[in-house]
């Protein structure tokens, strides 16, 4: 490292073992690893400016900030060698336009753990790096930013899912390892997804038209594929009740009864939880006085239905479809 760094802001003494945190201090504060800190020390030339002997490394609050803002900017997408750049000059980096065409990254910039994410959207990368690291408050001010900028369908279909997918890839060829990812960036994308704000100028609902029931078949607790739809009702002003994993079929039916829904969604992740029965059950059930009842649409979602087709039923691909299915059954 250059000495002039070394020596801006150091007093006297500053040089000595006591001066600053230690290298483990300092990555218990960053939420990353101390093998991390080493190994930006090694390629980008963000160490310590001071080093006792050569072995020990303490970081004085001007390398502590130069180390925050680098992990800002690999939070928000910023590839590693450009952060370490603009993190030591004060300078704004590159755009990520400007970077390397997809797939052909620079391997040394490539930090240990980093999620096979391929030729994502540059928020998905900024998303896994903040997950990886486990820094919640990153992770919850990306997913919000991303909501407000180009709302819940985007989120959810480009950055959202994708970054979820890697998750679980580098799960499954990892053991046991990064579980506490998955759940961390789950419960951030359900947390933001409940916050999504409604239309900017909402619409009159059609008149008699009911609300859109939401439910996971019975059995089934996979609930963050329909928590994005419920944003994306939400978003464009349609009425919804939401009822969340796993609800019984006869609490199901009352509801149905109850509400008078223009359609109901019945989520299945998994063949096993694919109820068919009830699904053909909630399509007959009726309400309304005699001569003129009515029936909701309903809606099959997830991969639990793939194989034959239920007579007048729906099932969109997408949660684009979905919501663009459920606008027009709404008269939206």
């Amino acid at each position: 490292m250059g000495e002039s760094r070394a020596d801006q802001g150091r007093g006297p003494g500053t040089g000595s073992a006591e001066a600053g945190v230690t290298t483990g201090a300092l990555a218990r504060r960053l939420g990353v690893s101390p093998t991390t800190l080493r190994s930006w020390d090694r390629r980008y030339g963000v160490g310590p400016a001071v080093r006792s002997d050569g072995r020990h490394r303490r970081w004085t609050p001007q390398d502590v900030a130069m180390l925050e803002e680098m992990c800002r900017l690999t939070s928000a997408g910023v590839p590693p060698a450009e952060a370490a750049r603009a993190a030591k000059s004060g300078a704004e980096p590159v755009a990520p336009e400007a970077d390397a065409p997809a797939g052909q990254d620079d391997p040394r910039s490539r930090a240990a753990g980093a999620l096979p994410l391929g030729d994502a959207r540059q928020e998905c990368k900024g998303l896994a790096r903040a997950a990886v690291r486990l820094d919640a408050p990153s992770v919850d001010d990306q997913l919000t930013s991303l909501v407000t900028r180009h709302g819940v369908v985007v989120g959810w279909e480009e950055v959202m899912v994708p970054t979820l997918h890697a998750v679980g890839r580098k799960w499954e060829s990892a053991g046991d390892r990064y579980v506490e990812v998955e759940h961390l960036l789950s419960w951030h994308i359900s947390r933001v997804l409940h916050r999504a704000p409604g239309p900017a100028a909402p619409g009159v609902p059609a008149v008699g038209a009911g609300p859109v029931v939401l439910a996971c078949v019975p059995g089934e607790q996979h609930c963050l594929p329909l928590e994005a739809l419920h944003a994306g009702l939400v978003e464009q002003g349609l009425p919804t009740r939401m009822f969340g994993p796993a609800v019984p079929p006869e609490a199901l039916t009352a509801a149905v009864r109850r509400l008078g829904p223009v359609a109901v969604v019945l989520w299945s992740q998994t063949r096993s939880t694919a109820d068919r029965p009830l699904a053909r059950h909630i399509a007959s059930t009726a309400w309304g006085v005699k001569g003129a009842r009515s029936h909701p649409a309903v809606l099959l979602g997830g991969p639990g239905w793939a194989g034959r087709a239920e007579p007048g039923m729906l099932r969109p691909p997408g949660l684009r479809d979905a919501l663009t299915t459920l606008a027009g059954l709404a008269g939206g």
